[in-house]
């Protein structure tokens, strides 16, 4: 698909070969046994390179892979709450609820209600209001509330404690006088 005349060489050692015509380009790429791929078709002349391609989209895949083997994929977990719920079984819920923000999930609490308590939709506000405030230092709301005839459901978003913004916060506190 090359249609300049004449290419910039560089040869599979990244070395510099000249400017060649294109026929001579090609007969050396095949006696190397390699392909001539062109790298730069906007410079003047064209830069080429001769190289193996196919190895080359090989690693390209690979290197694409490995940098999605280290991405965090975000899950979203669920907790489920009642408004008659024991105090005992709220702390147990609630360290679900920590360990989930800990490991950098965001966490679905959901206040079910069911018969007469769908009339009183204030429980399930307050049981929410509580679990807020009770993660205040690990989660944030994220979002707003959302109202069902059978829930009222919030999303919590971990909060970010480290990375850049935590530098910045360091450096912008004032120096204590010894």
């Amino acid at each position: 698909m090359i249609r300049a005349s004449e290419l910039r060489i560089i040869d599979e050692e990244k070395n510099q070969l000249g400017v060649l015509p294109f026929q001579e380009a090609l007969a050396l790429a095949k006696e190397r046994d390699l392909d001539l791929v062109e790298v730069a078709p906007n410079a003047n002349p064209p830069v080429c390179r001769i190289m193996d391609y196919g190895k080359f989209l090989y690693e390209l895949h690979k290197k694409a892979h490995e940098a999605k083997k280290h991405q965090k994929q975000i899950q979203i977990k669920e907790i489920k709450f009642r408004p008659k719920i024991s105090i005992h079984d709220y702390t147990f819920k609630i360290r679900h609820v920590e360990r989930f923000l800990k490991e950098g999930n965001k966490v679905k609490i959901t206040v079910m209600l069911r018969g007469r308590e769908k009339a009183k939709p204030e429980l399930a506000f307050a049981i929410l209001d509580r679990v807020f405030e009770d993660m205040k230092e690990l989660g944030q709301q994220d979002g707003s509330i959302r109202k069902q005839s059978w829930a009222v459901s919030a999303l919590l978003s971990p909060v970010k404690t480290g990375g850049k913004d935590a530098k910045t916060k360091d450096t912008q506190r004032s120096p204590k006088a010894v």
